[in-house]
């Protein structure tokens, strides 16, 4: 049986990027043209899906790939 909408193990490691990094959420959100609340919603591993475009915005932001932002939860 599939897991429910909210049940998903997929974590997405923004916070540790962004403090790798020494940018703020605000920055980050100025720098990929979304909300900070939008942000936020994915930081805290509550967003149940995210553009590619904004997906690729974000790791390009960061310098980073795709796996090292979300990341399948134990």
């Amino acid at each position: 049986m599939p897991p429910e909408d909210d049940e998903h193990r997929v974590h997405c490691r923004l916070d540790e990027l962004l403090a790798e990094r020494g940018m703020t959420l605000t920055r980050l959100a100025e720098i990929v043209g979304v909300t900070v609340v939008n942000l936020s919603v994915l930081k805290n591993d509550r967003a149940r899906a995210i553009r590619f475009t904004t997906l690729t915005a974000v790791c390009e932001a960061l310098d980073c790939e795709i796996g090292d932002l979300l990341v399948i939860a134990e």
